[in-house]
């Protein structure tokens, strides 16, 4: 089964729309990642400063070395000057019998 991730980008005041442009360029990598299923891009209809990435990927730890990647590469200082604080990542876990 794939794993969903939420991953949570707390902007800074009015740089919500900013970031939305990086990621566009960014994201062209992450779904070209092994492993990568999809990602959906929201900003939350009340706060257009916190971006959302709706994330699957084929396995968690197909996520986590996409991750590590990121890191590697610097994509967290290039975030930095957008955000508020650390990125929150939640790796949610299907419940298909509910």
């Amino acid at each position: 089964m794939s794993q969903t991730i939420h991953v949570g980008f707390p902007c800074q005041e009015g740089k919500g729309p900013e970031l939305l442009e990086l990621l566009k360029g960014a994201l062209v990598e992450t779904r070209a990642w092994d492993g990568c299923e999809a990602v959906e891009v929201f900003s939350n209809a009340d706060d257009p400063d916190f971006v959302i990435l709706w994330e699957t990927f084929a396995q968690r730890s197909d996520h986590e070395a996409y991750l590590a990647w990121r890191i590697e590469t610097g994509l967290p200082e290039a975030l930095g000057p957008y955000l508020t604080g650390g990125l929150e990542v939640t790796y949610l876990a299907a419940h298909p019998d509910v």
